[in-house]
Protein backbone atom coordinates (compact mmCIF):
# COMPACT_ATOMS: atom_id res chain seq x y z
CA UNK A 1 0.00 0.00 0.00
CA UNK A 2 1.32 3.89 -1.08
CA UNK A 3 1.75 6.58 1.62
CA UNK A 4 -1.09 8.14 0.14
CA UNK A 5 -4.18 6.60 2.67
CA UNK A 6 -7.42 8.33 3.30
CA UNK A 7 -8.93 8.81 6.34
CA UNK A 8 -11.22 6.65 5.21
CA UNK A 9 -8.40 3.67 4.67
CA UNK A 10 -7.46 4.32 8.21
CA UNK A 11 -10.03 3.68 9.80
CA UNK A 12 -11.89 1.01 7.96
CA UNK A 13 -8.72 -0.78 9.01
CA UNK A 14 -8.90 0.09 12.38
CA UNK A 15 -12.89 -1.37 12.15
CA UNK A 16 -11.05 -4.17 10.83
CA UNK A 17 -8.49 -4.71 13.42
CA UNK A 18 -11.22 -3.74 16.67
CA UNK A 19 -13.12 -6.77 15.14
CA UNK A 20 -10.26 -9.11 15.18
CA UNK A 21 -8.02 -8.27 17.71
CA UNK A 22 -9.92 -5.92 19.65
CA UNK A 23 -9.98 -2.02 21.07
CA UNK A 24 -6.17 -2.56 22.05
CA UNK A 25 -5.15 -2.88 18.64
CA UNK A 26 -6.65 0.51 17.43
CA UNK A 27 -2.83 2.62 17.89
CA UNK A 28 -1.26 4.29 15.22
CA UNK A 29 1.61 1.81 15.26
CA UNK A 30 0.40 -1.25 14.67
CA UNK A 31 -2.20 0.02 12.15
CA UNK A 32 0.53 1.95 10.19
CA UNK A 33 2.46 -1.66 10.10
CA UNK A 34 -0.83 -3.79 8.91
CA UNK A 35 -1.06 -0.99 6.61
CA UNK A 36 2.60 -1.00 5.75
CA UNK A 37 2.47 2.58 5.82
CA UNK A 38 4.68 5.11 8.41
CA UNK A 39 2.63 6.59 11.40
CA UNK A 40 3.28 9.76 9.70
CA UNK A 41 0.39 9.14 7.48
CA UNK A 42 -1.73 8.23 10.57
CA UNK A 43 -0.77 11.78 11.94
CA UNK A 44 -1.68 13.18 8.72
CA UNK A 45 -5.21 12.39 8.97
CA UNK A 46 -5.86 12.90 12.85
CA UNK A 47 -4.61 14.45 15.43
CA UNK A 48 -4.03 12.02 17.95
CA UNK A 49 -5.24 8.76 19.08
CA UNK A 50 -8.51 10.37 20.16
CA UNK A 51 -9.82 11.77 17.10
CA UNK A 52 -9.32 8.31 15.88
CA UNK A 53 -11.21 6.82 17.91
CA UNK A 54 -14.30 9.34 17.60
CA UNK A 55 -13.87 8.32 13.44
CA UNK A 56 -14.04 4.79 14.69
CA UNK A 57 -16.93 5.34 16.47
CA UNK A 58 -18.73 7.51 14.03
CA UNK A 59 -17.67 4.66 11.47
CA UNK A 60 -19.05 2.11 13.44
CA UNK A 61 -22.57 4.38 14.05
CA UNK A 62 -23.27 4.63 10.21
CA UNK A 63 -22.52 0.94 8.93
CA UNK A 64 -24.13 -0.57 12.58
CA UNK A 65 -27.21 1.63 12.28
CA UNK A 66 -27.55 3.89 9.95
CA UNK A 67 -26.91 1.85 6.70
CA UNK A 68 -29.05 -0.85 7.66
CA UNK A 69 -32.16 1.28 8.50
CA UNK A 70 -31.41 3.01 4.77
CA UNK A 71 -31.39 -0.68 3.07
CA UNK A 72 -34.43 -1.57 5.48
CA UNK A 73 -36.13 1.38 4.01
CA UNK A 74 -35.09 0.91 0.15
CA UNK A 75 -36.00 -3.07 0.56
CA UNK A 76 -39.01 -2.69 2.67
CA UNK A 77 -40.88 -1.41 -0.35
CA UNK A 78 -42.23 -4.72 -0.96
CA UNK A 79 -41.67 -6.59 2.65
CA UNK A 80 -42.07 -6.04 5.69
CA UNK A 81 -39.68 -3.79 7.24
CA UNK A 82 -39.80 -5.51 10.67
CA UNK A 83 -38.96 -9.08 9.02
CA UNK A 84 -36.21 -7.29 6.96
CA UNK A 85 -34.10 -6.00 10.04
CA UNK A 86 -34.91 -8.90 11.92
CA UNK A 87 -33.42 -11.28 9.15
CA UNK A 88 -30.61 -8.95 8.19
CA UNK A 89 -29.56 -8.43 12.20
CA UNK A 90 -29.50 -11.96 13.11
CA UNK A 91 -28.16 -13.77 9.92
CA UNK A 92 -25.06 -11.59 10.74
CA UNK A 93 -21.46 -12.43 12.50
CA UNK A 94 -21.59 -9.44 14.93
CA UNK A 95 -17.87 -9.78 16.24
CA UNK A 96 -17.83 -5.78 15.51
CA UNK A 97 -20.44 -5.24 17.73
CA UNK A 98 -19.23 -7.36 20.59
CA UNK A 99 -15.91 -5.83 20.01
CA UNK A 100 -17.66 -1.95 20.54
CA UNK A 101 -19.41 -2.98 23.22
CA UNK A 102 -16.66 -4.56 25.48
CA UNK A 103 -14.24 -1.40 24.52
CA UNK A 104 -17.41 0.70 25.70
CA UNK A 105 -17.08 -1.37 28.83
CA UNK A 106 -13.64 0.65 30.30
CA UNK A 107 -13.96 3.85 27.67
CA UNK A 108 -16.30 6.59 28.18
CA UNK A 109 -16.24 7.77 24.60
CA UNK A 110 -17.15 4.38 23.18
CA UNK A 111 -19.99 4.03 26.13
CA UNK A 112 -21.58 7.32 24.89
CA UNK A 113 -21.47 5.75 21.18
CA UNK A 114 -23.07 2.59 22.15
CA UNK A 115 -25.78 4.11 23.96
CA UNK A 116 -26.42 6.79 20.96
CA UNK A 117 -26.46 3.59 18.88
CA UNK A 118 -28.67 1.91 21.24
CA UNK A 119 -30.92 4.49 21.34
CA UNK A 120 -31.28 4.75 17.56
CA UNK A 121 -31.95 1.44 17.03
CA UNK A 122 -34.38 1.18 19.75
CA UNK A 123 -36.11 4.32 18.15
CA UNK A 124 -36.28 2.62 14.94
CA UNK A 125 -38.04 -0.77 15.62
CA UNK A 126 -40.47 1.40 17.77
CA UNK A 127 -41.58 3.65 14.79
CA UNK A 128 -41.59 -0.09 12.95
CA UNK A 129 -44.27 -1.33 15.42
CA UNK A 130 -45.90 1.97 16.04
CA UNK A 131 -46.73 1.68 12.07
CA UNK A 132 -47.46 -1.98 12.07
CA UNK A 133 -50.55 -0.25 13.89
CA UNK A 134 -49.53 -1.10 18.07
CA UNK A 135 -50.32 1.53 20.63
CA UNK A 136 -47.00 3.35 21.20
CA UNK A 137 -46.93 1.99 24.90
CA UNK A 138 -46.81 -1.71 23.25
CA UNK A 139 -44.60 -0.85 20.81
CA UNK A 140 -42.12 0.72 22.50
CA UNK A 141 -42.48 -2.27 25.34
CA UNK A 142 -41.74 -4.95 22.42
CA UNK A 143 -38.86 -2.90 20.89
CA UNK A 144 -36.97 -3.25 24.13
CA UNK A 145 -37.91 -6.68 24.31
CA UNK A 146 -36.47 -6.88 20.73
CA UNK A 147 -33.65 -5.14 21.62
CA UNK A 148 -32.76 -7.23 24.52
CA UNK A 149 -32.89 -10.23 22.22
CA UNK A 150 -30.50 -8.89 19.73
CA UNK A 151 -28.24 -8.12 22.01
CA UNK A 152 -28.02 -11.77 24.01
CA UNK A 153 -27.61 -12.95 20.44
CA UNK A 154 -24.93 -10.22 19.41
CA UNK A 155 -22.91 -10.97 22.88
CA UNK A 156 -23.63 -14.73 22.95
CA UNK A 157 -21.19 -15.45 19.80
CA UNK A 158 -23.28 -18.74 18.94
CA UNK A 159 -24.72 -18.86 16.00
CA UNK A 160 -27.34 -20.20 15.49
CA UNK A 161 -28.13 -23.09 12.37
CA UNK A 162 -30.66 -21.69 9.67
CA UNK A 163 -33.59 -23.54 10.99
CA UNK A 164 -33.26 -22.55 14.09
CA UNK A 165 -32.75 -18.80 13.77
CA UNK A 166 -35.81 -19.23 11.22
CA UNK A 167 -37.82 -20.37 14.21
CA UNK A 168 -36.54 -17.48 16.23
CA UNK A 169 -37.11 -15.18 13.71
CA UNK A 170 -40.64 -16.24 13.26
CA UNK A 171 -41.83 -16.29 17.13
CA UNK A 172 -40.22 -12.69 17.12
CA UNK A 173 -42.32 -12.18 14.47
CA UNK A 174 -45.36 -13.55 15.59
CA UNK A 175 -44.68 -11.49 18.55
CA UNK A 176 -44.39 -8.29 16.97
CA UNK A 177 -47.83 -8.79 14.75
CA UNK A 178 -49.98 -9.88 18.07
CA UNK A 179 -52.31 -7.21 18.09
CA UNK A 180 -52.93 -6.99 22.18
CA UNK A 181 -50.74 -6.98 24.69
CA UNK A 182 -50.62 -10.31 27.30
CA UNK A 183 -51.38 -8.15 30.36
CA UNK A 184 -54.50 -6.66 28.49
CA UNK A 185 -55.69 -10.31 27.94
CA UNK A 186 -55.51 -12.01 31.41
CA UNK A 187 -57.13 -8.65 32.51
CA UNK A 188 -60.13 -9.38 30.18
CA UNK A 189 -60.15 -12.93 31.22
CA UNK A 190 -60.23 -12.60 34.91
Amino acid sequence: MSDQLSATDWVDAGLRALASRGFTALKAEPLAKTLRVSRGSFYWHFADIVAFHAAILARWHEVAAEQIIANVEAASKDEDPLALLLRRVFGERLTLERAVRTWASVDPAARTAVQAIDRRRLSYVESLLTQSGLPKDVARARAQIFYWAFLGFALSDQPLPKARQQAVLDELLRIARHDRPQSNMLRTSA
